[in-house]
This record gives C-alpha cells, sequence and structure tokens, in this order.
C-alpha cells in the first residue's frame, strides 16, 4: 500500500462517520470529541475543494482524489498521536472511494482502492438523510440524497465493515453513539492516551470548532 494513504499503527478506537453530504457528520464528530475529551479528525477535501473553488472556480476533478486522500490521512495520523483512547474520523478513505465511483462512472484509482479497502476502524457511523439539506459552494445533488445513501451503505455491506445505522435529532444520534463507543473502549485494553491534560485538546478544539458545530 501507498505510504502517504496507510494508517500508522496505534492503539485506538478509531470512529468513522460516513454518509452523504449535509447529513450531520462533523456536528456530531465535534459532539463526541468534547464527550470524551479528545480530537477528531475534519474532512480534508472540504478545505481542499474550497480552496480550489476559491481560486479557480472549479469543483472536484478526478485528478483532486489522490492529493485528497493523501491529506485525509495525513491528518488522522497527525491527530491519532493527540487521541486520547479515542480518535474521531469525520470520513475515511472508503467515503472518498464512493464518491469517485458514483462521480466517474465508476472509476477509482488503484492506490485509493486498495487503501481504501485495507485500512481499518472499529466502528462505522452510517449517517441518514434524515438532515435537512445545505447548500454551499461545494455540495451538490440534493435530489440524489438517496442514491447516495444507498451507495455509502452498499460500500459497508460491500467490504464487511462493522456500522451503525444513526438517525433522528442530534440529542438521539449523540446517545446512541456514545452507547456503541463505551462498550468499544471497555473492550479494548491499553489504549493510548495523549495526555492526562485538556490544555492541548482545548487549543485543538478552538482551531477546529466553532461553538455550535455546523452541519457537514
Amino acid at each position: 500500500m501507498e505510504k502517504t494513504l496507510k494508517q500508522q499503527p496505534i492503539n485506538l478506537v478509531k470512529v468513522v462517520l460516513f454518509g452523504p453530504e449535509s447529513t450531520g457528520k462533523t456536528t456530531l464528530s465535534g459532539q463526541l470529541a468534547r464527550h470524551y475529551h479528545t480530537v477528531w479528525a475534519p474532512e480534508y477535501a472540504r478545505e481542499y475543494l474550497q480552496d480550489k473553488w476559491n481560486n479557480e472556480r472549479k469543483t472536484c476533478e478526478q485528478k483532486d482524489l489522490i492529493p485528497i486522500a493523501e491529506g485525509q490521512m495525513r491528518l488522522e495520523n497527525q491527530l491519532a498521536k493527540k487521541a486520547d483512547k479515542l480518535l474521531i474520523c469525520d470520513t475515511d478513505l472508503l467515503e472518498t472511494k464512493v464518491y469517485s465511483e458514483e462521480y466517474y462512472g465508476g472509476f477509482v484509482d488503484p492506490l485509493l482502492d486498495e487503501a481504501a479497502i485495507g485500512n481499518s476502524y472499529d466502528i462505522y457511523f452510517l449517517t441518514y438523510i434524515d438532515t435537512p439539506w445545505e447548500a454551499d459552494d461545494l455540495r451538490d445533488r440534493p435530489e440524489q440524497r438517496l442514491e447516495m445513501f444507498n451507495a455509502f451503505e452498499n460500500a459497508l455491506k460491500k467490504y464487511n465493515r462493522p456500522y451503525v445505522l444513526l438517525k433522528g435529532d442530534k440529542e438521539t444520534r449523540l446517545k446512541k453513539a456514545v452507547g456503541v463507543i463505551d462498550k468499544l473502549i471497555a473492550e479494548k485494553e491499553n489504549l493510548y492516551s495523549y495526555s492526562d491534560t485538556l490544555i492541548d485538546l482545548d487549543m485543538h478544539f478552538l482551531h477546529q470548532n466553532t461553538p455550535d458545530f455546523p452541519i457537514e
């Protein structure tokens, strides 16, 4: 596997927020990180593609997918070293693979394909489309939300990923996710912990989040 697309080994519980656009993944990522006093890896594609749009007035192209994947894994590997037993991932390479297949006629770069299948996580939280659609410069296909949701769920089933479907309001989703994560943490021994203080974590939250955790 290409080194830049590979997870670095570390004994953490790793969870992925997985699903279509505007389904609350970033909101829940922030909530979970605060609940467990840990860090979360944001979606690198958002910053990358927003810069592309601002500078070139262009949306995502096929050639962007490997740089996006590399940026995502760089973030995940860096933040894993600052996590406390648990790392929340706003996305993963399997999600990038699904987008590639759906937007580019089934095409997936072989490097992305290998990494998406080879990297592993303890649980995926599949976010349902019962949240309001919030348009921005990057989001599209609001009329195809169910089609995209089905593509994400089919990928989880195809690659035998452990997943839990999250529906309902923010509080309902958070409660269900916390119940699942608590069990995963209890089952693992000698989990990595970055620090017993919250100073670095607070600085991380200040950098990543706004008070209301806008819906992703």
